[in-house]
């Protein structure tokens, strides 16, 4: 028997260093959830205080680790995890009592949901990591952190030392739990380890798929690909400075910065001009081409090699001639999709380019975007027409439509009223369990008491009962060999209908019947006219058989969706690869034997 290389040690390593931690987490799970709101807060406190001062240190390992982004902004999400995102949920309270609603009167009780996969992305991943820490511990839910494999070293320092605040804090041993050996296979063990309550998950879309698909509940985020409207009526100057500022801000790693830009045709020239005086360096054609065949894939993912890097680097990785100024490149596009390569995410400082007629051209514009990669996600729009900026927000499939802003820092709250969070839901329409951005509230479980306030109504009377039948008449019985006089039955019957109120129209029996006349079985008393027989009801039609079909795409599945209809196929038809990943995540296709 052949040995096992040494992919398949590191593999059973990892699945081993998941269940470990698991069981490890779900040991100190049932004292975390005996601490009280102090003692939570006093964890919390310390580890955000530390997070606070090593901001620097993670950010060089980070940059140095994974090779992606810059050590000045990286220090800065590091601080926005550790000072912004911990005074928002400081005031919070997680445990016992947390609301109170006098006049329904429900009280609210807090309960910790349990362990927490948590997923950490190579792009962000000392900022993250500080993130999921803190809301984790906040909630009273342990956590086992599982790196991307490229940021093992970053993420496992960053819990080394907030483990250590946490502890000196009073947090029990296994409360911050993080796997050093990482695989592929560990990660997908850890999120179905039966420890495990809920899985918090920040990657790529087939790592959010996998979360989904582990059987447990799941806030899974993927990528963006956020567009950025620049309208008529816009300071444009401000417009182009907040997306080239979003854009650049750490390489263009976050997955909610720009990705694209649509402006009006009317002010699309001075917006050029203005792209330019900031550092926007405008691909000719066949450089644009060049550009697309090394960022872009077969795949249609971002190129690893050329990810987070500067504006210059990649030129001159590509063979670009770009001026030394050059702060994003930029590609005029005419369309969205497989054939225009560069309007996918791109995770670095290129922006592709469009120019729209108006306002209602650009808002189809970006829905394409969109639907093209960060459905559900963010987008942006630069306008001072507020009846505009309205029609935007009702009709475009995002859920983060930050205004006059950079998408980067408006959809992660740093320049908006949104919750502070470094993880972004989706909802429905990128196939997420929530459009939140993600906080401590997520980790909640709420059980409520609730007093009756609408007492159950009960009649003042009770039911009155039915009179009492006339006593019967004394006749003189005549017996009949074999049952009842039929004369009496009939006097008895008229009786009794009589007491109802309903007068019979029945025909008296006749004098030579017997009680042994036969009666229709279903005739409640002699007399009444037999029941007509029931009528089956009429078969249901048979149901069109469905023919599989030949071909299907992307929006082909798109539309069945949004119809909610299922697409036919059998072996024969041909699915192209999006098509299947979007179809099977909504279940959509219904498999066939083509008719011979």
């Amino acid at each position: 028997m052949a040995e096992p290389d040494a992919s398949t040690h590191r593999d059973l390593d990892s699945i081993r260093d998941a269940r470990t931690l698991a069981r490890r987490a779900q040991a100190a799970q049932t004292r975390l959830a005996e601490l009280t709101q102090d003692q939570v807060d006093r964890i919390v406190d310390a580890m955000a205080a530390v997070a606070a001062e090593q901001a620097m240190p993670f950010a060089r390992m980070a940059v140095e680790e994974t090779g992606y982004g810059n050590e000045a902004d990286k220090v800065r999400k590091n601080l926005f995890a550790a000072e912004t995102i911990y005074r928002f949920i400081r005031p919070m309270r997680t445990v016992g009592v947390i609301r109170r609603l006098d006049r329904e009167r429900v009280v609210e009780i807090a309960e910790p949901f349990g362990v927490v996969a948590a997923v950490v992305p190579s792009t962000n991943p000392t900022s993250t990591a500080i993130y999921k820490i803190l809301i984790c511990l906040k909630a009273r839910c342990a956590i086992v952190l599982s790196p991307h494999p490229s940021a093992v070293r970053s993420i496992g320092r960053v819990a080394e030392v907030m483990t250590e605040a946490a502890l000196g804090a009073g947090a029990p041993e296994g409360a911050i739990n993080w796997m050093t050996t990482v695989t592929l296979e560990g990660t997908q063990e850890l999120m179905h380890c039966r420890e495990v309550a809920v899985v918090l998950a920040t990657g790529g879309l087939a790592l959010v798929r996998a979360a989904y698909s582990a059987g447990k509940p799941a806030y899974g985020v993927g990528p963006g690909n956020a567009p950025a409207y620049i309208e008529r009526t816009a300071d444009l100057s401000k417009a182009v400075a907040d997306i080239i500022t979003g854009k650049t801000f750490d390489n263009g790693l976050l997955c909610s910065s720009e990705n694209s830009v649509v402006v009006d045709d009317a002010v699309s020239g001075e917006v050029r001009r203005e792209f330019e005086h900031q550092g926007g360096y405008f691909l000719h054609a066949r450089d644009a081409d060049r550009l697309a065949a090394e960022l872009v894939t077969p795949e249609r993912l971002p190129n690893p090699t050329l990810v987070g890097k500067t504006a210059l680097e990649i030129a001159g990785r590509v063979g670009i001639d770009a001026p030394p100024d050059t702060r994003v490149l930029i590609a005029s596009l005419d369309g969205v999709g497989r054939e225009h390569p560069l309007s996918i995410e791109k995770l670095c400082p290129v922006l592709s380019f469009y120019v729209v007629p108006d306002w209602r051209a650009a808002c189809e514009r970006c829905k394409e975007i969109l639907r093209y990669g960060g459905m559900g996600h963010t987008m942006s729009i630069h306008s001072r027409d507020e009846q505009i900026i309205l029609e935007f927000g009702l009709r475009k499939p995002a859920f983060r439509i930050v205004v006059n802003t950079p998408t980067t820092f408006g959809a992660i709250g740093m320049t908006t009223g949104l919750d502070p969070s470094m993880t972004l839901g989706c909802g429905g329409y990128g196939g997420n369990i929530t459009s939140d951005n993600i906080t401590p509230r997520h980790l909640l479980n709420i059980k409520r008491l609730a007093y009756e306030v609408r007492p159950v109504s009960r009649s003042a009377h009770p039911e009155p009962t039915p009179p009492a039948a006339p006593p019967l008449p004394d006749a003189p019985v005549t017996p009949v060999s074999g049952g009842l006089d039929p004369k009496l039955l009939a006097r008895r019957i008229e009786t009794f209908l009589a007491s109802r109120g309903i007068a019979s129209s029945s025909p008296a029996p006749q004098e030579n019947a017997t009680a042994t006349t036969p009666r229709h079985p279903d005739a409640a008393f002699a007399g009444a006219p037999p029941r007509a027989p029931a009528v089956p009801p009429p078969s249901p039609p048979p149901a069109p058989v469905e023919t599989p079909v030949d071909f299907v795409c992307e929006d082909d599945v798109r539309q069945a969706v949004k119809a909610d209809r299922r697409i036919v196929v059998d072996d024969r038809t041909i699915v192209t690869p999006a098509a299947r990943d979007v179809g099977e995540q909504h279940r959509i296709f219904v498999q066939a034997e083509r008719p011979r």
